[in-house]
């Protein structure tokens, strides 16, 4: 039954990140891989989040974890895309934008992952 959920929940993140590629390129026309970085940031937030989070959530069932997490999140977010466009400016010799790119999304990426953990680390607390 993992498998499974984590499947279908797979299928949903890679439409989601497809159609969300898909509506940039009639927004951005810059060099700037904006919808991959944003997807990757946005990713990295929830799955820290998550990380956390859903664990203590009684009502989800726990075969959902795995699904929300791997399949949700992790079809969502890209490497390989991060990777073929950093290659792609590469090959543009467009160096200043492709060291942006990887400064900005391994720095981002931590730091969303980082903001999302910390989220997930106070929710439910009560504060006194």
């Amino acid at each position: 039954m993992k498998y499974i959920a984590v499947g279908i929940a797979g299928m949903v993140g890679a439409s989601l990140r497809y159609l969300i590629g898909l509506s940039f390129q009639h927004l951005w026309f810059y060099d700037f891989p904006l919808a991959t970085f944003l997807i990757n940031m946005v990713g990295s937030f929830l799955l820290g989040w998550f990380t956390l989070l859903l664990p203590r959530l009684k009502f989800l069932p726990p075969v959902m974890i795995p699904a929300l997490g791997t399949g949700l999140i992790g079809s969502f977010t890209t490497f390989s895309t991060f990777s073929v466009e950093t290659v792609e400016l590469m090959i543009a010799a467009k160096w200043g934008i492709t060291l942006f790119y990887i400064l900005l999304s391994l720095w981002g990426g931590l730091l969303f992952s980082w903001l999302g953990y910390r989220f997930g680390s106070n929710k439910g607390r009560r504060r006194k």
